[in-house]
């Protein structure tokens, strides 16, 4: 009678017990344990490995011990001197087999789904399940007297090995299978998605396969790279949406669309080359082959998605704002969207939710899962369109807010795109009002010593979103403006940073012969107006949900991951929380699409979690005008942001009393924004979509 050996497998705690001889491997398998394998158990991809734990272990009746294990195999030993020395005590469980009781443990780079711990913030920890999976196999060779196609013996190894069964094929696949089979001595590695349908394969032994995830902002395409066999981001890249030639704003490129026939074919053009750069990019950081990225996921808005897809956007110009799907979008080949990776790759696409509520929040959705907590928590992505989520577990409510592009630095007038050179923190003393700030590219502030050094390859040449909070939040507190925003210029006798400009007044940052930065009137116009629209929408969605505070905050988008929340809430472009509870979460769309790219089941999750998600349009509420109006004020015109005014020490209002030129009183008198040239912009023009 056969003996048989007790095997413990930890962290999973599964254990069994098997005849002696037993391959490690096999042993996992059968009982379900987390062990990846490419090459099927041939010991040579050293995925595999496991380590010994020895030891008396009361509480499973075991011994574990050394002598309980096959010796150093041959497979192991070539293994060895082709990658190096496995870490001490690791065995390659395919090749090692069972002679007694053990305790095996499975190191967590040797799981199929183990968790990927990312070292950024704004990457939640992600179970790996990628759609694409490499398989290796041996293939019978062709036999006159069993008349069998080549791959129909592909698929047969894929069933004995892998227990892949009924998978199709791609014609691409089969285009390209005999040469592989052939070229490889019949030893070929393929790639299945969704462990249904093949779709390449390489002659040999294939141990990497890659794939992209990609937010397509409306300013700015960020894109990532991951291994898909590991979880690891190898090489991330952004551009310039190319897009942005045919308008800044959302709705300004749908104009163009309206008023030039074509040229929704032009900006889905211009967008699918700046994804080949990209992906060219990221090929070439990583050292791969740009054809070696076998999928690609997708978020974006509404009208970035329907573009990047080549569906005309003009329905979402205007109400309704009809999406042509709010599906999402599964299957395609990537040559169906003009992308030069494989030709086989896949491309998945968040679902959008609503007109003017994308993919891009859906993959904001799924990387902070308001869905999953009881904390009543608000979502926002701040870029040239807001995106705002509220709720929790119960329920979940989305808007979009018209922001423009002036929070990354577009309609300031010394306003630029974060990058080197670029101010980034500003601090005003309230006594003197004179400034300090840091730039881009420099750990120093500019009253300390080595600044000048620090900065002169950069130079200092702009404001970028943000320096513009942080700026006029400091103007604020110091004085120069009051609560309506108007720029005091009775402060011009105290400090002489303080200069008329036009009708208006101005607060200069920095100055030299060849530039002068300087807020001015409009800039801090252009501030309000974005900051009230975003503001209104999240009332709103307060209202919605009968709640007078929300319990927790994520400030995303690119721009979020810089703010600083404290600034934020000063400035009232978020309500009042306790700033414990903020936090910038960095590029959660992006983050989404990574975790879509990973783990399939994810997929599955934010499509039925997006369902549930009830879209408030806020053009058509009443209420957004007044709440515009009283968001217009610093940091709020009635709201008493108690947990702000715990930490922070606000001016007092001083309501009525008109503190720019002239002194002269505004009581009486009804608000509107004042700008240069004596121009107005009214909160009505910041309603509709953008």
């Amino acid at each position: 009678m056969t003996q048989d050996a007790l095997v413990v497998f930890t962290p999973s705690g599964r254990r069994g017990r098997f005849p002696l001889g037993t391959p490690v491997l096999q042993a996992a398998r059968a009982l379900g344990v987390d062990i990846d394998s490419v090459c099927g158990g041939r010991g040579i991809c050293g995925r595999c490995q496991v380590v010994l734990t020895e030891g008396e272990f009361a509480k499973h009746g075991v011994n574990s011990c050394a002598s309980n294990l096959s010796a150093r195999s041959d497979n192991e030993q070539t293994w060895e001197k082709t990658h190096g020395a496995m870490s001490p005590g690791r065995r390659l469980s395919c090749s090692t087999t069972v002679l007694g009781d053990v305790v095996i443990d499975v190191p967590a780079d040797s799981q199929v789904h183990r968790q990927i711990v990312r070292k950024r913030a704004e990457v939640r920890d992600i179970e790996l399940d990628p759609a694409v999976r490499l398989y290796y196999v041996e293939v019978q060779q062709p036999d006159m007297h069993v008349p069998s196609s080549d791959l129909r013996r592909l698929k047969e190894a894929l069933d004995f090995d892998w227990r892949l069964t009924n998978l199709q094929a791609d014609i691409r696949v089969v285009q390209e299978l005999q040469s592989a089979l052939r070229r490889g001595e019949w030893k070929v590695t393929v790639a299945v998605v969704d462990s249904e349908r093949i779709i390449a394969v390489w002659p040999g032994l294939r141990e990497k396969v890659y794939g992209m995830a990609v937010d397509v902002g409306s300013t700015t395409i960020a894109a990532h790279l991951c291994d898909l066999q590991t979880g690891e981001v190898v090489a991330s890249a952004g551009k310039m949406n190319p897009q942005i030639r045919f308008g800044e704003d959302l709705m300004s490129r749908v104009s163009y669309v309206m008023m030039k026939p074509g040229g929704d074919g032009e900006m889905t053009r211009e967008v699918r080359a700046a994804l080949n750069g990209l992906a060219a990019e990221l090929a070439e950081e990583a050292g791969i082959a740009v054809v070696d990225i076998l999928e690609a996921t997708f978020v974006g808005n509404p009208i970035m998605h329907h573009l990047l897809f080549g569906i005309n956007p003009v329905e979402l110009g205007g109400a309704p704002f009809a999406l042509a799907t709010d599906e999402a979008v599964t299957g395609l080949w990537a040559t169906e969207i003009d992308l030069h990776i494989h030709p086989n790759a896949r491309i998945y696409a968040l679902p959008c939710i609503a007109g003017h509520v994308g993919a891009d929040t859906a993959g904001a959705i799924l990387s902070e899962t308001p869905y999953l907590t009881d904390a009543m928590t608000l979502i926002v992505d701040i870029g040239t369109n807001a995106e705002i989520v509220l709720g929790n577990r119960a329920r979940l409510l989305a808007a979009s807010s018209p922001t423009g592009p002036a929070f990354e630095g577009a309609q300031i007038s010394c306003g630029q795109r974060a990058a080197p050179g670029a101010i980034e923190r500003v601090r005003i003393d309230p006594v003197t009002l004179e400034p300090r700030f840091r730039v881009i590219g420099s750990e120093l502030w500019s009253d300390e010593a080595g600044f000048a050094d620090a900065t002169a390859a950069t130079g200092i040449t702009g404001i970028c979103g943000s320096g513009i909070v942080e700026i006029i939040a400091e103007m604020y507190l110091a004085g120069i403006i009051d609560q309506d925003g108007v720029i005091d210029g009775a402060l011009a006798e105290r400090n002489a940073r303080i200069r008329p400009n036009g009708r208006t007044f101005g607060y200069t940052l920095y100055e030299t012969d060849e530039r002068t930065l300087q807020i001015t009137q409009n800039d801090v116009r252009a501030i309000q107006l974005a900051k009230a629209a975003l503001y209104a929408g999240v009332r709103l969605l307060m209202d919605k949900l009968g709640i007078a505070q929300v319990e927790r905050i994520s400030l995303a988008g690119a721009f979020g991951s810089h703010i600083d929340v404290k600034y934020a809430m000063i400035l009232g472009l978020i309500p009042d929380c306790p700033l414990e509870h903020v936090a910038a979460v960095g590029n959660s769309a992006g983050t989404g699409a990574r975790i879509a790219l990973l783990n399939r089941g994810r997929r599955e999750e934010i499509e039925t979690i997006v369902r549930r998600v009830d879209k408030i349009e806020t053009a058509v509420e009443p209420s957004f005008q007044q709440y515009f109006v009283d968001a217009m004020a610093i940091p709020h015109k009635t709201d008493p942001f108690p947990n702000l005014r715990a930490v922070v020490p606000l001016p007092e209002s001083k309501a009525g009393e008109r503190v720019a030129q002239g002194g002269r009183s505004r009581r009486g008198r009804r608000e509107r924004p004042l700008v240069e040239g004596g121009e107005t912009s009214s909160p009505s023009t910041t309603t509709l979509p953008a």
